[in-house]
């Protein structure tokens, strides 16, 4: 059955887009295939990270990977259960969906409820277990942003009623990952919402206005917290201080340099033996570039090309309008993560605390990531 278009608003508008294809009703292979892929190659990866750290924390070598396979078993079986949920319930559960996760992110910042660790309040307890309530926010801000932009998509060229609230909202969680702090998933949220904006629709004008305008708040919080500070002038020139500022940096450009074309071989790495910190979480990448070389580290960025550019048709192929934002979301927020870590890690963007996206350790990441995908591929049966 052919869908015939409606007229356009505006043509690089999202929301209000409907091409010319046919019902397929199956799920994108390519999108379940690269994601498999990824967290298969995580898994490798963890273990091989992780081996020695385990051993050194823990006592026990197989520590951390056994914590990540308990999370991704998990992260299956909850998949699993999202692949069911269609974009009806989706829209239904945006706006809850989106208030407990920014209430659990404010649980987090106060002392006394959130857990303190690596120097951040970002943790919440379940028992023997902790989580990020950030990791929630982002898939759950997704929900909510596609909702409110389509109810408001006829108004969207009006910044006063269709940009301006949904940057107020936006500075809720913002300003509770900042105080946490946690940087990086705040400049998330925030190019999030951008991102969003500009798909459903609002004036690019406006937008380009704003992003320009937040640079020197950007830039001041940068300056007011010394290891920030320390970090951008780190990033603009690691080998001026890389024994301290620079080390994480310099440790994991080495870490690319070893590896060469091919790499030193799976296992054989140099940078995991406690010259690399965060090896096995934020900076996974450069031990990919040093064990499995530039061909094991284009094999990654090709497996995030596939999710990105399978995913974003998937978005022009739905015809529901909030349906199309959310696969248009959660496509743009799993690139977002996975190109901001990789710039970190090559030194093209300041150190933050990101991981990569179904490779990293993490609890966390891993079930709301795997979520993300689920969530994504279970759209693409609507597509058309």
């Amino acid at each position: 059955m052919i869908a015939q278009p409606e007229p356009l608003r505006a043509p690089y508008a999202i929301a209000t887009q409907r091409p010319r294809v046919v019902l397929t009703r199956s799920l994108d292979g390519w999108i379940l295939g690269a994601a498999l892929l990824l967290l298969g190659l995580g898994l490798v990866m963890v273990f091989d990270a992780s081996f020695f750290i385990g051993q050194e924390r823990y006592g026990n070598p197989y520590a951390l990977v056994r914590r990540h396979v308990a999370f991704l078993v998990a992260g299956l079986a909850l998949a699993a259960l999202v692949l069911r949920i269609d974009a009806r319930r989706l829209e239904r559960w945006a706006y809850p969906a989106a208030l407990l996760a920014i209430a659990l992110v404010a649980l987090s910042v106060i002392p006394g409820i959130g857990q303190v660790r690596g120097g951040a309040r970002r943790w919440l307890s379940l028992g023997i277990l902790a989580f990020e309530p950030s990791e929630l926010l982002k898939p759950a801000f997704v929900l909510y942003l596609a909702r409110s932009l389509v109810r408001k998509r006829e108004r969207l060229d009006d910044f006063a009623y269709g940009v301006l609230p949904h940057l107020v909202v936006a500075a809720v969680p913002i300003a509770l990952l900042l105080v946490q702090p946690d940087f990086g998933a705040a400049m998330v949220i925030g190019v999030l919402t951008i991102g969003m904006l500009f798909a459903a629709g609002a004036r690019p004008l406006h937008l380009g206005a704003l992003s320009a305008a937040a640079l020197p708040g950007v830039f001041a919080l940068v300056w007011w917290k010394p290891y920030r500070w320390a970090r951008l002038v780190a990033f603009l020139d690691p080998w001026s201080d890389a024994e301290r500022g620079g080390f994480q940096l310099v440790q994991s450009l080495i870490a690319f340099g070893s590896g060469g074309l091919l790499g030193v071989g799976l296992g054989n790495g140099k940078q995991k033996l406690f010259y690399l910190p965060e090896g096995h979480t934020d900076f996974i990448f450069a031990l990919v570039g040093e064990e499995l070389g530039l061909a094991g580290a284009i094999a990654v960025l090709v497996c995030f090309a596939v999710i990105g550019l399978r995913g974003f048709r998937v978005a022009a192929r739905l015809t529901d309008p909030f349906a199309r934002l959310v696969a248009f979301g959660l496509t743009f927020l799993l690139v977002t993560q996975a190109t901001m870590n990789v710039g970190v890690v090559l030194g093209l963007l300041p150190t933050k605390g990101l991981p990569l996206p179904l490779v990293s350790y993490g609890g966390s990441s891993m079930l709301a990531t795997v979520a993300t995908v689920a969530m994504l591929v279970g759209l693409s049966r609507e597509a058309r």
